[in-house]
């Protein structure tokens, strides 16, 4: 065989493996176009949840820092989640509501829980300006868009068990109730609270006040004028007193501890309550209002990419509303009052939303 040959032959083979090494590099940029071999796995994109509070924001105890409990779980187990926040304050308008909504939008956060119902005028504008984002809002269903979640609760149900609870620890048949402003959401606090109390004795007396009358929120934040409210019912007879009033329940609890009477807060454990720990042992009980519950829920079922829009009740029946028992102060009727939430759970006893049928 001559030299040229092997040559040939050799620079023949050469080029059928150069062949093959392009082959298998063109069939394997093929599969990666078409999908069949995965790139290296991506870290996972951060998504970034936000809350809008009301006033006091999330430090203070009360359902804005209930709002934050919810969501704070989730971002503890999914570390590609993050937290942007901002809060209300007293002053401010829709406008500056508005604007609020749409810097947390413009950052990046969806979903977004705005907390209370001073939010809705605002939230129904920047909803529709964001329809991608999903929103939940606590305590308003007036807002329907269909990137919107009404956060609600039947108040009016825990309301009623508190009422049970002042009807039998009373000894001068007089009980108060002590509303922060003048709104139907907070009379059904006050309708659930008579109606629980004439359930165990329709021959109490139940006394009823506000601080302030829509569109004045200060009656939220006002303890001297609590305080000045419930004393004013207490050296009149009453020696329960239960409000639904934000931060001006301070004013209540204090003047309670200071003339021997009984308290009832509302949302959280107020006996828990730091700036409470000098009238624990005069805070009978507060009826628990779960926005944690409400707004984890709804987090979660967003970030799961579920839809969420429409509204999303919280009754006793799925345990949205009760009462504590820290203290230990109603021990001795908790039983009762067990057997009264049974019943509105199961529908049994229907409570009134409207203080005038109750």
């Amino acid at each position: 065989m001559s030299d040229h040959s092997n040559k040939q032959k050799g620079k023949k083979r050469m080029q059928n493996k150069t062949l093959r090494k392009l082959g298998a590099a063109t069939v394997t940029a093929a599969l990666m176009l078409t999908g069949f071999i995965a790139a290296a796995p991506a870290q996972a994109a951060t998504k970034t949840i936000g809350i809008a509070y009301s006033l006091g924001g999330r430090d203070v105890p009360g359902f804005n820092q209930l709002a934050y409990i919810g969501v704070k779980p989730l971002l503890d187990k999914n570390k590609s989640l993050k937290l942007i926040e901002s809060q209300d304050n007293p002053t401010a308008t829709d406008d500056q509501r508005a604007e609020r909504l749409r810097l947390m939008a413009g950052r990046g956060a969806n979903p977004i829980v705005v907390v209370g119902f001073t939010y809705a005028a605002a939230l129904g504008k920047v909803a529709k300006e964001f329809p991608k984002i999903q929103w939940g809002i606590v305590d308003d269903s007036s807002v329907k868009l269909p990137n919107v979640q009404s956060i609600v609760f039947k108040e009016e149900e825990g309301s009623y068990l508190v009422g049970v609870a002042a009807a039998l620890k009373t000894k001068t048949k007089s009980v108060g109730f002590i509303g922060g402003v003048n709104t139907p959401l907070i009379a059904k606090f006050e309708a659930g609270f008579i109606a629980g109390v004439k359930a165990v004795d329709k021959t109490i007396t139940v006394k009823s006040t506000y601080i302030s009358n829509f569109p004045d929120f200060s009656g939220f934040n006002d303890p001297a004028k609590g305080y000045e409210a419930a004393k004013g019912m207490y050296e009149n007879g009453a020696d329960v007193v239960y409000a639904a009033a934000g931060g001006t329940g301070t004013g209540m609890h204090k003047a309670a501890s200071e003339l021997g009477k009984w308290s009832i807060g509302v949302d959280a454990d107020e006996a828990t309550y730091p700036a409470h720990a000098a009238y624990k042992k005069t805070i009978l009980t507060s009826m628990l209002k779960r926005v944690d519950l409400g707004t984890r829920a709804f987090v979660a079922d967003a970030v799961a990419g579920k839809k969420t829009a429409g509204v999303k009740t919280w009754g006793a029946k799925q345990g949205g509303v009760g009462y504590t028992t820290t203290g230990g102060y109603v021990k001795d009727i908790t039983s009762k009052i067990d057997a009264f939430q049974k019943k509105i759970a199961s529908g049994a006893v229907k409570v009134p939303t409207d203080p005038t049928k109750a």
